[in-house]
């Protein structure tokens, strides 16, 4: 007789059975394809330990591995885009508008303001890629423009970290203007001796790289960023010639001298720390 209950036997599980992991739990690698943790991919400092490859971070996270802890005050943060033109093509400017706004992070595709990088008082400009691809509008080259000055009037040197797709459309020749605009700000910059350090990721084009982002007294560039002005099947169908094996990245910039320096997201504080030493006295 027994004394206790035997509970069911395990029942065999058949070929079809799927064991259901959580969403997000890994990664599968865009550069080597190796399947990874994705815990141990953002501890990284969101780099693949096994290949290297440097996934695109928010401007916020940016602000925190460049600056020291809370030395960041920032400035400008309520300015908005407005659709001054009334540009429509699939759906309106000012929907898209809405639209980014919605997702409840920066109010345009550029976050400035006033920080410190080992010690080193900096105006320091991020692009927000998450903000309708970085796009450069009136209020980007306003807010850029702004940190300028500011750097002008505090002698301090300025910081932009490019991430973006170029000129935003929908603003027309409004938004072709912010490029002569940051670029004669930047001229007033070096007219007082100040530094400017500009730092490329992935990706850095169009209006944003043709230029105030290739004009820095430094040129600091993330591993295999995309940096150029036109796509390359824009540039092959031009030229009506095939480009060569990697071109528009950081690697080949920095071969063809337009890129000074390639970084380690995990170096790049320490670089940057270095050189605004040596250049800012």
């Amino acid at each position: 007789m027994a004394w206790f209950k035997r509970d069911n036997p395990p029942q065999a599980k058949g070929p079809d059975h799927k064991v259901k992991v959580p969403e997000g739990l890994w990664t599968k690698c865009v550069s080597c394809g190796e399947t990874i943790y994705t815990k141990d991919i953002e501890s990284n400092l969101n780099v693949c330990p096994k290949c290297n490859h440097h996934y695109r971070v928010s401007a916020r996270r940016r602000l925190e591995l460049l600056l020291d802890e809370g030395s960041f005050s920032e400035f400008d943060a309520g300015m908005v885009s407005v659709d001054s033109l009334a540009f429509k093509d699939t759906k309106s400017y000012q929907d898209r508008i809405d639209a980014a706004l919605a997702k409840g992070g920066s109010k345009d595709a550029i976050i400035c303001g006033r920080g410190e990088v080992e010690g080193t008082p900096v105006q320091i400009c991020v692009f927000d890629f998450s903000f309708m691809g970085g796009s450069m509008g009136s209020v980007v080259g306003e807010k850029i423009t702004r940190g300028i000055e500011r750097a002008l009037t505090d002698r301090t040197p300025v910081v932009i970290v490019s991430a973006s797709g170029g000129a935003r459309m929908q603003e027309s020749i409004l938004s072709l203007m912010q490029m002569a605009k940051t670029s004669a700000a930047l001229a007033k910059l070096r007219e007082a001796g100040l530094p400017f350090i500009s730092i490329l990721t992935d990706p850095t084009t169009g209006g944003v790289t043709a230029s105030f982002a290739m004009l820095g007294d430094i040129n600091m560039s993330e591993p295999k960023a995309l940096i150029g002005f036109a796509g390359p099947r824009v540039i092959e169908q031009t030229i009506r010639q095939k480009l060569p094996e990697g071109f528009q990245r950081a690697e080949y910039l920095l071969d063809h001298g337009m890129v000074d320096l390639i970084v380690d997201r995990s170096k790049m504080k320490s670089q940057l720390s270095g050189i605004l030493k040596m250049l800012y006295r």
